[in-house]
C-alpha cells in the first residue's frame, strides 16, 4: 500500500549544513559552493531519475541553473545561523507507474510552493532495487523576490503605534517597534496544507492508475486509531537493519509493533466478550421460541393439503376446464412432493427449513471453493504471461540498463518504449504477488492442473446440490403461500390461455380415466367450452 511518508526539515547553516551540497546531493550532480569555495560531489548516484527546477514569475532566467540559484541563496545569508532552505521527502505511491510521477511531483509542486514565490528545486530518487522506495527530494527557497527578480528581506521593522497612530517613544529615546515577517512561509498551519495536499493529490493520481489504495496523511490520533507511532529510522539505521544489524531504534519499533498487536488483540477480545451476553441472550430466546413452534408445528402434508384448496380457491373465476386442469396439475405436482418429503424423512416446517439451510450452506461452500479455485487459477494464468513477457523483453531492458550516458538511454528508451514499458509492467506484476523470473513455471503448471480438476469436481457436486435444492425451494414456496394466506387470497390468479389441442387432450384421458360419471349434461358442457 502507499507509504505516508513527509518529511520537513530546515537547511540550517548554524549545523553545518550547506543548501549548494543539499541541492548536488538530491540532484546527483558536482556543484562548485562559492561560500566555502568547495565542490559538493555526488555525481557517482545511479538513483536519481528526474530532476527539475521550477521558478516563480518573477525569478530570474538564470536562477534556471541549479549552481547559480543556490550560491545566490548562500550569498544573501549573510549570518552565521541563516536558514538557508526548506527541505521536503515525499514517497511516492507504488501503484502509480513511475513516469507519471514527475507529473505529480510538477502539480504539487507548482500549486503549493512555485505559485507562492518559491523556488524549487525537485528531484526523483529510485534506490536499488528498482521499484521499492521510490521517494522525491523538494528544495525551496527561504526569501520572496521583488518584481524585479531581487531577494526581499524575510522580516522588516514596524513601529508601535498608539491610540492616536502615533509612534511610541521609549525612556531611552529610540521608537517601539517589533519584527514582522515579510512572508508568512514559516507558519505552522502550512505544514498541514501541504500534507493535506500532497494526500490529495497522491490519492488522484492512485485513482487514475487504477489502483483502490489510498493515501491518508493525517496522525493516527486524527485518524481515531488507538495505535502507537513508529519512530522514523533513517538512512544509516536503514542500511544497518537491511544487513542484519539490530539497532537501538529498529529494537524500539520491533516492541512498539509488537504493543500494537498486543493491544488490537486485547480491544478483540474486550469487544467479543461485549457481544457475547447479548448474544447468548437471543441464542437463548430463539432455542425457546423454536421449542414452542415444534409443539405447534403444522404438519408438512396438512400445509400441501391447505394449499391446494388455496390453489383452487384463487381459480374461482376460472372457467371449468380451467379449474379442472389446474386442480389435476396441482394434485400430480402436491403428490410428488409428498412422496419426497417422505423419502427424506421431512414431517414439520422446521424439517424442511433445517434441510433447506444444510443444503445451502453445501451449495455455497462449494460456489466458494470454486471462486477461491478460480482466483488461484487467474493468479498464475498472469503470473505465467509475466514471466514470459519478461524474458521476451529481457534483453532490450538489459541494454538500457547497461547505457550510461542520460540523453542516450532516454532515445533508446523512446525507440523501445513499448518493450519497456511491457517488462515494466510484468516485472511490477510479479514483484506485486511476491514471486520473480526464477518462478518455478512446471509447479505452477502442475497446481494449475490440480485447481482445474477441483474446480471440475465441485462444479459436479454444486451442480448436485442445485438438482436436491430445487424441490425444497418449491415446497417451501408453496407452504409460504399459506402462511401469508391473507395476502394470498387477496390477489387473484388470471387464467392462462390453454391451446385447444391442449383442452381436447385434457378431455379425452378425462373421459377414458371416468367414462362412467359422464352425463349428457357434463358433455353439453364440454361442448360449450
Amino acid at each position: 500500500m502507499p507509504n505516508p511518508h513527509f518529511d520537513i526539515t530546515i537547511t540550517k547553516r548554524s549545523e553545518g549544513k550547506s543548501a549548494v551540497a543539499g541541492a548536488a546531493y538530491i540532484s546527483g550532480t558536482k556543484l562548485f559552493s562559492e561560500y566555502d569555495q568547495k565542490n559538493k560531489d555526488y555525481s557517482k548516484r545511479s538513483d536519481v531519475v528526474y530532476t527539475q527546477i521550477l521558478l516563480p514569475a518573477n525569478a530570474p532566467p538564470e536562477y534556471a541553473d541549479r549552481e547559480t540559484l543556490w550560491n545566490a541563496v548562500e550569498e544573501v545569508e549573510k549570518q552565521w545561523n541563516s536558514q538557508l532552505a526548506r527541505r521536503f521527502v515525499l514517497a511516492l505511491p507504488r501503484e502509480v507507474p513511475l513516469e507519471l510521477c514527475p507529473q505529480l511531483v510538477t502539480e504539487y509542486c507548482e500549486e503549493h510552493f512555485v505559485s507562492k514565490g518559491m523556488c524549487c528545486d525537485l528531484a526523483i530518487h529510485n534506490p536499488h532495487p528498482p521499484g521499492h522506495n521510490p521517494h522525491c527530494h523538494v528544495m525551496l527557497t527561504m526569501r520572496a523576490l521583488d518584481e524585479n527578480g531581487k531577494w526581499l528581506p524575510k522580516s522588516r521593522k514596524v513601529y508601535d503605534l498608539d491610540e492616536n497612530g502615533e509612534r511610541i517613544r521609549l525612556p531611552s529615546g529610540n521608537w517601539k517597534c517589533h519584527k514582522e515577517n515579510t512572508v508568512d512561509w514559516n507558519e505552522q498551519y502550512h505544514g498541514e496544507e501541504w500534507r493535506h495536499g500532497w494526500e490529495v493529490i497522491q490519492n488522484r493520481y492512485l485513482e487514475m492508475a487504477g489502483s483502490m489504495e489510498r493515501v491518508d496523511l493525517r496522525s493516527y490520533e486524527k485518524q481515531g486509531l488507538d495505535i502507537i507511532p513508529t519512530v522514523h529510522l533513517g538512512p544509516a539505521a536503514t542500511q544497518m537493519e537491511r544487513r542484519g544489524i539490530r539497532t537501538n531504534i529498529g529494537n524500539l519499533n520491533r516492541d512498539i509493533r509488537a504493543a500494537n498487536r498486543m493491544m488490537n488483540s486485547i480491544r478483540e477480545t474486550i469487544e467479543s466478550l461485549r457481544q457475547w451476553i447479548p448474544e447468548l441472550l437471543e441464542i437463548s430466546r430463539e432455542l425457546f421460541a423454536k421449542e414452542e413452534a415444534l409443539s405447534a408445528s403444522p404438519n408438512l402434508v396438512t400445509l400441501l393439503m391447505d394449499y391446494m384448496e388455496l390453489r383452487k380457491s384463487q381459480r374461482s373465476g376460472w372457467s371449468v376446464y380451467g379449474q379442472q386442469k389446474g386442480t389435476a396439475d396441482d394434485l400430480k405436482a402436491v403428490s410428488q412432493a409428498m412422496l419426497y418429503l417422505q423419502e427424506h424423512d421431512l414431517s414439520t416446517l422446521e424439517d424442511l427449513d433445517a434441510a433447506l439451510l444444510d443444503v445451502r450452506t453445501r451449495a455455497k461452500e462449494f460456489s466458494a471453493a470454486m471462486k477461491k479455485a478460480e482466483k488461484r487459477m487467474q493468479l498464475i494464468s498472469g503470473i505465467q504471461d509475466a514471466v514470459n513477457d519478461c524474458r521476451a523483453h529481457q534483453a532490450v531492458h538489459d541494454r538500457y540498463i547497461r547505457i550510461g550516458w542520460k540523453t542516450r538511454q532516454a532515445a533508446f528508451a523512446e525507440a523501445h518504449k513499448d518493450e519497456l514499458d511491457s517488462y515494466n509492467k510484468a516485472y511490477r506484476y510479479l514483484k506485486k504477488h511476491g514471486a520473480d523470473l526464477n518462478v518455478d513455471l512446471k509447479a505452477l503448471e502442475k497446481e494449475y492442473d490440480s485447481l482445474k480438476a477441483l474446480h471440475a469436481r465441485k462444479s459436479t457436486e454444486l451442480a448436485a446440490v442445485k438438482e436436491e435444492l430445487q424441490p425444497m425451494k418449491e415446497i417451501r414456496f408453496w407452504i409460504g403461500k399459506v402462511l401469508s394466506r391473507e395476502e394470498s387470497v387477496i390477489a387473484k390468479e388470471p387464467e392462462p390461455k390453454h391451446s385447444i389441442k391442449e383442452h381436447m387432450r385434457f378431455l379425452q384421458e378425462h373421459n377414458q380415466q371416468t367414462p362412467e360419471q359422464k352425463t349428457p349434461n357434463m358433455k353439453k358442457q364440454n361442448r360449450e367450452h
